[in-house]
């Protein structure tokens, strides 16, 4: 192994930043380990929701979820480990963006379900990775222009949006999965409610590890209860292979259609935001320097991920805010662990029948846990606005007019389907495109461009889901939601350190 970064003992010897340091490697699995249980739900969670809005096949659903955790650990790695100059070298974990749910259904829906709507969707995936890629070796005044367009008002509110749009597609699934014939039984929402309790109680009595994997455990003791109930089937367990290797392509050559990749470029400049705060939330938990140079990493990281997932049969990467509080939890900074974390990902990612394992949870348990985690990442939008001065006007009519615009879809879908172009609604019917392009153009009329030293909130972790395990004082549960790093140093504003900056792999 390469050398790692060194720094000088009070002793005056050299000695391994925790960061850089390699644990033994019983330690390095069961670490690693412990980062995929407080992640895996949320990893596998978004190609379920995605599948079944599509109406993908049980087969096509677990080879979804198969080629999200393989890409999941490929990404992972690159993030953790680093090649070249690309990667954080921080214990960063990648995940799948709840972001780009609502976008991509909505592409989906309007290229018409199926395998072909997947073509559009991977299309747009590949673009804005590489676009995102792209953007991250941009000179520092550009790239410091384009984050300036995100002060706390505008992220506070496009991740409370978030939340809010995403909501539905939870109680949707509560209520059996829509379009199902037995759609609004009773029964559905007594597996939602019943996981949803569990996970709750969970979250207030168990220790901090417990808490961090409710999401994981309620959706085990949901999927059990309905099993011997007789409502969880698991026959296309056993039609399932052991070994599955995901294949470039799979379903088919991507479709490169407009619209459908302005929208995911917007998705990407919010997941940009994302991986910016957990960078710095990361560095300020393992006492590493994060300076702009490691911000650029990160986000290359993050464009070659998402190229990759559209690549690999999976969809756009950000960094996973739930690691960072389980960071934070255990104290271990090693990035190894990570690294150790995307190695178990990808031997995940090659079980065909673990997949069809996690594509038989029942609906209605799907969406009493879905619905915990949409719900936080509204309420982590609401603590980033809580730091904007609301008493000012101009900032309640940016929050008030986007919310409004985010809900349009959702309330008066005929005007999407019914009379707008096809190419214009796929881009357009969607409550997070519509709530965040109102917010930035609002942002931009009342208060213009931020200044470089507008932001006085600390640097922090983004929002997090239920579970993310965070120790925040505010609810000890949800890592405290920090937006925009507008004033943040631009990748080559400054010069990394010899560690960060050297371009060779550790």
């Amino acid at each position: 192994m390469a050398r790692v970064a060194a720094r000088l003992s009070t002793e005056g010897k050299q000695s391994t930043h925790p960061v850089d340091e390699v644990l033994p490697l019983p330690k390095l699995a069961l670490y690693g380990f412990q980062h995929v249980l407080a992640f895996y739900a949320g990893a596998v969670i978004v190609p379920i929701i995605v599948g079944n809005a599509l109406k993908l096949s049980p087969e096509q659903l677990v080879y979804l979820i198969n080629a999200d955790l393989f890409t999941c650990g490929i990404a992972s790695i690159i993030q953790a480990w680093g090649i070249g100059r690309i990667g954080a070298r921080l214990p960063l974990i990648q995940g799948v963006t709840f972001t780009a749910v609502s976008p991509m259904i909505a592409i989906g829906l309007g290229a018409g379900g199926g395998t072909a709507a997947l073509l559009v969707i991977y299309g747009a995936v590949i673009t804005a990775g590489i676009a995102t890629f792209a953007f991250a070796w941009l000179p520092a005044k550009a790239f410091r222009t384009v984050m300036r367009l995100f002060p706390p008002v505008v992220t506070g509110t496009v991740i409370t949006v978030l939340g809010i749009v995403l909501l539905p597609v939870g109680l949707n699934d509560a209520a059996g999965g829509l379009g199902s014939p037995d759609f609004g039984d009773p029964k559905h929402f007594a597996y939602a409610g019943g996981t949803m309790l569990f996970i709750l109680v969970l979250m207030k009595i168990g220790k901090p590890f417990l808490s961090s994997i409710s999401i994981l455990l309620g959706l085990v003791g949901g999927t059990a209860v309905a099993f011997l109930l007789g409502d969880a089937k698991f026959g296309d367990v056993g039609k399932s292979d052991w070994i599955g290797v995901t294949t470039p392509f799979h379903f088919g050559v991507p479709k490169f259609e407009w619209f459908p990749i302005v929208l995911m470029l917007i998705v990407m400049l919010i997941t940009m935001v994302e991986t910016t705060g957990d960078t710095y939330a990361v560095g300020d938990i393992v006492g590493k320097d994060v300076d702009s140079e490691t911000v650029a990493r990160a986000l290359r990281a993050d464009g070659a991920a998402t190229a990759l997932g559209g690549v690999l049969n999976s969809f756009p990467y950000v960094a996973f805010a739930e690691n960072v509080g389980l960071v934070r939890m255990t104290k271990v900074k090693s990035r190894f662990v990570v690294v150790a974390a995307g190695v178990f990902m990808i031997i995940l990612g090659l079980l065909p029948k673990a997949a069809a394992i996690v594509a038989a949870v029942p609906h209605g348990v799907l969406g009493g846990a879905a619905t915990v985690m949409f719900g936080m990442v509204a309420l982590a939008g609401i603590q980033t606005l809580a730091k904007v001065d609301l008493k000012e006007e101009k900032n309640a009519l940016i929050v008030g007019v986007s919310l409004a615009f985010a809900l349009l879809p959702a309330t008066v879908p005929v005007f999407f389907t019914k009379h707008m172009d096809a190419d214009l609604s796929s881009l357009l019917n969607s409550g997070v495109t519509l709530g965040a392009t109102a917010a930035i153009v609002l942002n931009l009329i009342f208060n213009g461009l931020a200044k470089d030293d507008a932001h006085d909130t600390p640097r922090a972790g983004t929002p997090a889901v239920a579970g993310a395990g965070d120790d925040t004082p505010d609810d000890g549960k949800v890592a405290a939601a920090v937006p925009a790093q507008a004033a943040s140093p631009a990748p080559g504003a400054e010069k990394a350190d010899d560690a960060d900056a050297s371009p060779s792999a550790p």
